[in-house]
């Protein structure tokens, strides 16, 4: 089992910055690859970017990529997500997810086995 809890969510404005972090407990976080994910308002959940077990490999939706980064420190049982040139399309709720397949680099929800409750960003205009 591995527990998740996310924090780092608030409102800002469009432009601003925001890194969420989600910690974990139970099994070894160094087994687990990870990823993150959100939810807009009447939208269905939608892949954000995984990174593998070490951090070596990351994968980013195309939404995002180059504006968010995701990174892990092992050490503190913690994975990152640094969000930059906020938009309002990025508001929702933002959830991390663990998967055993420690190996891969998540790219969808597929083979996630554990999600945390997550944390809500608000980007206003």
């Amino acid at each position: 089992q591995v527990q998740l809890v996310e924090s780092g969510g608030g409102l800002v404005q469009a432009g601003d910055s925001l890194r969420l972090s989600c910690a974990a407990s139970g099994r070894t976080f160094s087994r687990c690859a990870m990823g993150w994910f959100r939810q807009a308002p009447g939208k269905e959940r939608e892949f954000v970017g995984g990174i593998n077990w070490s951090g070596g490999s990351t994968y980013y939706a195309a939404s995002v990529k180059g504006r968010f980064t995701i990174s892990r420190d092992n050490a503190l049982n913690t994975v990152y997500l640094q969000m930059n040139s906020l938009e309002p399309e990025d508001t929702g709720v933002y959830y991390c997810a663990a998967s055993t397949r420690w190996y891969q680099t998540p790219r969808s929800s597929d083979g996630m086995d554990y999600w945390g409750k997550g944390t809500l960003v608000s980007v206003s205009s």
